[in-house]
């Protein structure tokens, strides 16, 4: 017989009370012997151990360690799901068990409560910074418009710069929504990705080819580490892996030192090659890289919007990388710059 814990209380309060019960009775019969015999003592005390052992065991098992196992019996069904053997938790329960069980649960429910909140929080900063973003290029072009609906269209002068501005305006509202777009289609993997094999040097080359005039006004040097004169072959999507190097090379030429420089490394790592962007600008706060790659996250906000950028390029960098089943981390010094590092693999 299992002797379970609503049994061994029983077993406690009837041992108790009929203590109790027999210590009384003896002194009654000592000083009142008319009163109560030994014999009628003994027959009571066992009696009442009788009556109260079952007593206390029906109690405590029907309205207390019956609660229990349905509180254990519903942990489970959230964990385990509803098939849980009603029997195997009638065996199994035990008061340690259901504590242990029942701080558990609590603990992964805070947990859980603690991540929505924050998606819940990110979500809330992802909308607000949306609607920011869009709202300066559209009251930029309504200002625009209305000042030309208002008559200055008749200076010429006057009319093609407005219009100018007002079609700046638009392209930062179109790359918003095709950034954004892109990030869509990577996160919810709808974005087919094209794998082969390609010379990552022949395409780094290419791009500085694209970003040399935006690093000319700001006299800044595109470089490689050092001259290759053959090949490195890497596997991956060459279009999606040209946009990261110009999403890193932008980054490092807006934030980078006039008169600086910007160098990307390659170092051969036996099954791939890891590869390095760095600047020595203005470098990033440590408590500002744990959200660089968030969508619209600026370090230096001010400085981004004045330079055009939308505050998603190092979040495309991370989720075109993820879709590589790669990953991209960033160390950085403020006022010595910052290194961003990734791998592809390598093709031998």
């Amino acid at each position: 017989m299992k002797f379970d814990r609503p049994i061994i209380l029983a077993l406690v309060v009837s041992a108790l009370l009929g203590a109790i019960i027999l210590v009384t009775g003896i002194a009654i019969s000592f000083f009142a012997p008319d009163f109560i015999q030994w014999e009628q003592v003994g027959i009571l005390t066992v009696w009442a151990m009788v009556v109260v052992f079952l007593l206390v065991g029906y109690t405590v098992n029907q309205f207390i360690y019956s609660k229990v196992k349905i509180i254990y019996k519903n942990i489970h069904d959230l964990k385990v799901g509803s098939d849980w053997d009603e029997e195997e938790i009638a065996r199994s329960t035990d008061l340690d068990e259901v504590t242990k069980e029942v701080s558990e649960w609590a603990e992964h429910q805070e947990h859980e409560i603690k991540e929505l909140k924050a998606r819940e929080l990110f979500r809330r900063e992802f909308v607000g910074n949306i609607f920011h973003e869009l709202k300066t290029p559209i009251f930029n072009i309504q200002g625009y418009l209305l000042t030309l609906i208002e008559g200055a269209a008749e200076d010429v002068e006057i009319r093609d710069k407005y219009l100018r501005r007002a079609n700046k305006s638009v392209e930062r509202m179109t790359n918003i929504i095709d950034s954004m777009e892109t990030i869509s289609k990577l996160e919810t993997s709808t974005m087919v990705l094209n794998i082969g094999n390609f010379d990552i040097v022949g395409l780094v080359e290419d791009c500085f080819d694209q970003l040399e005039d935006n690093a000319s006004r700001r006299d800044i040097k595109l470089k490689l580490q050092r001259e290759y004169n053959s090949p490195l072959m890497v596997m991956g999507d060459r279009q999606k892996i040209e946009q990261v190097f110009v999403n890193l090379i932008i980054n490092a030429i807006k934030y980078g030192k006039e008169k600086g420089k910007v160098e990307v490394r390659f170092y051969d790592m036996d099954k791939n090659v890891l590869i390095e962007v760095s600047d020595n600008g203005l470098g990033i706060p440590q408590e500002d890289i744990p959200r660089i790659f968030e969508r619209f996250y600026r370090v230096d906000k001010s400085r981004s919007r004045e330079a055009g950028g939308t505050g998603l390029g190092l979040s495309i960098v991370k989720h075109i990388l993820e879709a590589h089943k790669q990953s991209i981390s960033v160390r950085s010094s403020e006022n010595l710059g910052s290194t961003f590092s990734f791998t592809l693999k390598k093709v031998k």
